[in-house]
């Protein structure tokens, strides 16, 4: 059996003149949680709908569970399970009616199919409430009941795209514990955040990709590692902050940038207390004084930040597209 149950190899998809995917290559190994980070628009959900043989590519090719999604789109689906950013349930129907329902969609038999969804169920923590209708759900029992529906395929993989958006902090957490379980079980999930946090949490690899195209790969302390052992972080006033930018390009090699989540400037510092001191120095030197300034470990925020030079961590729903 192969160690990679996911490979993707020169992925090309156009729209119009733009690429959501450029010539994207992915290795993914099998029994583990591998994140997917980018900001919006750099092809995340392009690539999980190819994948999951919802859409095709202009060019390239992608197999999983060994199966290309091309030109083998049925034996693909046979493996895999789905859950959307948003949930796809119907309120109308209780929690075990929708299980149930996605169970004959995969062809089960009405027997296999009860004695899955309450299986499911019991997994999920959602048995009290399977008999009632899904519109008395709260957000995270929904999410929850989406998830458990791409489940009773016993999918070999799983892609998540964005599966804890708008759900409050504790069935956040109660999410990650299931998705953990899963992967003990011996299922591989490919799963996209806007969330750094939960990335950290759970992928045991993580790739980061803009414009269509894979930036950088590996563990999540190896990311950390590559952009320095420290983060100079900088409380500068607002209108010297472009110029402060500029003023510290170049310090320690790398670039200044902007975190707006934070409202901090943030320089890559693997020289420490050095790169601290040329930064005074530059700044003084250009008469500005930073309101605060200090050093701190790297966060996947920071990776993000460095790799994108896009503010991390603005998961807003209202600015969110299809990719």
């Amino acid at each position: 059996m192969s160690d990679t149950i996911i490979t993707a190899n020169d992925l090309v998809k156009a729209y119009g003149p733009v690429r959501a995917l450029d010539e994207l290559s992915l290795d993914i190994p099998r029994g583990i949680i591998y994140g997917l980070l980018g900001p919006n628009g750099a092809g995340k959900t392009t690539l999980i709908r190819i994948l999951a043989t919802l859409l095709r590519a202009d060019s390239g090719t992608a197999h999983v569970a060994g199966f290309d999604v091309g030109r083998q789109p049925g034996r693909v689906r046979e493996r895999i399970g789905l859950a959307g950013q948003y949930a796809a349930v119907d309120d109308y129907l209780t929690g075990r009616e929708n299980i149930e329902m996605t169970g004959r969609l995969y062809g089960l038999t009405r027997r296999d199919t009860r004695t899955r969804a309450a299986a499911v169920l019991e997994r999920i923590h959602l048995t009290d409430a399977a008999d009632r209708q899904v519109k008395t759900y709260s957000g995270g029992m929904r999410r929850r009941i989406d998830l458990a529906a791409s489940l009773i395929g016993r999918p070999e993989v799983l892609f998540l795209d964005e599966p804890t958006a708008g759900v409050d902090p504790a069935s956040r957490r109660d999410l990650w514990d299931l998705i953990k379980d899963l992967v003990t079980g011996g299922t591989t999930v490919l799963l996209t955040t806007q969330y750094l946090e939960e990335a950290d949490q759970l992928a045991d690899r993580i790739a980061v990709i803009n414009h269509g195209r894979l930036v950088s790969e590996g563990t999540p302390d190896g990311l950390k590692t590559r952009i320095g052992g420290s983060v100079l972080e900088l409380s500068i006033s607002d209108e010297l902050r472009d110029t402060a930018i500029g003023v510290l390009g170049g310090v320690n090699g790398g670039h200044a940038t902007y975190d707006q989540r934070r409202g901090k400037v943030v320089v890559p510092a693997s020289r420490g207390v050095d790169t601290l001191r040329e930064a005074l120095h530059r700044l003084d030197a250009a008469g500005i004084r930073p309101d605060d300034i200090g050093l701190r470990r790297p966060t996947l925020d920071d990776v993000f930040l460095h790799l994108t030079s896009h503010p991390a961590g603005l998961p807003a729903l209202a600015e969110r597209t299809a990719r």
